[in-house]
């Protein structure tokens, strides 16, 4: 989602005055500043949610002002809360570093980190889009940190292409041809990997779902038990699906999927989906949005990033990018409800967890 269209988005975020007060009474106001506990705008973009001992920590990008802002100055921030309205300043969970040889060096492109816990190990894991400095979009990585401690500081251990000489299960001989698909095309090098989340399924097994071939099919990728590599088993979601910016969660025992299309930062319509097994087959529901028909074009202004699941539901997280002053990016919180198996979002200038709290 690149160049917002502020005209529109002005009209669909007010009203935004006192929307800092509404957020302490225990409301979101999507769209809204959001301040700290220091008083700041929460500088977390792209990002996700762990909830860990009881708590929640928010990670995400952290943006500095102007253009320069969508690249990499600072690294990943962390805020903790126990109620989701307000949050602690944790600090930088990941850092940028000067040293030039760094894949992880300031300048480099770092986008929508999400940290798991491993049982197993004890340790956190982190899993984010990298693209190496001066290179623009080209690089397409997968990068991991690792901590010992929710907050961090996380250790940069790699990046790479995943899944290098290994082929989808779902992939047709025909499609092995390299003249006739990019996966084939990649099958040596790995697979481009772009916008990405990661998820935790009930038995523990871990999957990273990431944006690849050209940002034209989505990937589901199974870990390893330690979190920190693929395990070797993938599958293509959506051959050919033009999907982005992956959202996932289940819901009475399916799989659900919020993603968006391919139109750069300028905001599109959102896309569902829904499977009976993570690897698929994927079931397309259309678009979840609920309102206007221009709220239905550009999903609030917004982009998915992440499902959160709350009480007995779950809340949408996406973000307003403003690229042209990155710092100033919003967040686009609201309610999933149900239209019978379908999804859907309806836009509220304020709203309470309490919603979430009765039966779905």
């Amino acid at each position: 989602m690149r160049l917002l269209f502020l005209s529109v988005l002005c009209l669909l975020l007010a009203p935004v005055a006192g929307a800092e007060t509404a957020m302490r009474s225990g409301t979101i106001s999507p769209g809204a500043l959001w301040p700290d506990d220091k008083g700041v705008h929460i500088n977390a973009h792209g990002g996700g949610i762990l909830q860990h001992d009881g708590v929640y920590y928010w990670f995400g990008e952290h943006k500095i002002a102007g253009d320069a802002g969508n690249r990499a100055h600072v690294g990943v921030h962390v805020y903790s809360s126990r109620n989701l309205i307000n949050w602690k300043d944790e600090g930088i969970a990941l850092s940028v570093v000067d040293d030039p040889m760094s894949d992880i060096v300031r300048g480099s492109v770092i986008e929508r980190p999400k940290v798991i816990y491993n049982a197993k190990t004890r340790k956190f894991v982190m899993w984010f889009h990298l693209e190496l400095k001066g290179l623009g979009y080209k690089s397409a990585r997968s990068a991991v940190a690792v901590a010992d401690t929710v907050t961090g500081p996380y250790h940069y251990v790699n990046s790479f292409r995943p899944n290098a000489g290994i082929w989808p299960l779902n992939l047709s001989e025909a499609d092995k041809d390299p003249a006739r698909t990019v996966v084939a095309r990649d099958f040596e090098t790995g697979q481009m990997a772009r916008d990405m989340t990661l998820f935790v399924d009930d038995d523990g097994a871990a999957y990273h779902l990431y944006a690849s071939e050209e940002n034209h099919t989505l990937h589901i990728s199974r870990l390893t038990d330690d979190y920190m590599r693929p395990a070797g088993d993938y599958a293509r979601m959506l051959p050919m699906g033009n999907d982005e910016a992956p959202a996932i969660f289940k819901h009475k025992g399916k799989y659900y999927l919020i993603t968006s299309g391919l139109t750069g930062w300028a905001p599109n319509p959102a896309k569902s989906y829904v499977a009976d097994h993570i690897f698929g087959p994927w079931t397309a529901l259309g678009n979840p949005v609920r309102g206007t028909l221009e709220q239905q074009a550009i999903t609030f202004g917004g982009q998915s990033t992440f499902v959160l699941p709350y009480g007995n539901g779950h809340i949408f997280m996406g973000d307003i990018w403003r690229p042209k002053d990155a710092i100033d990016g919003r967040y686009l919180w609201l309610p999933i409800e149900w239209d019978k198996d379908k999804p859907v979002i309806r836009w509220y200038d304020t709203w309470n967890l309490k919603t979430l709290e009765t039966p779905q």
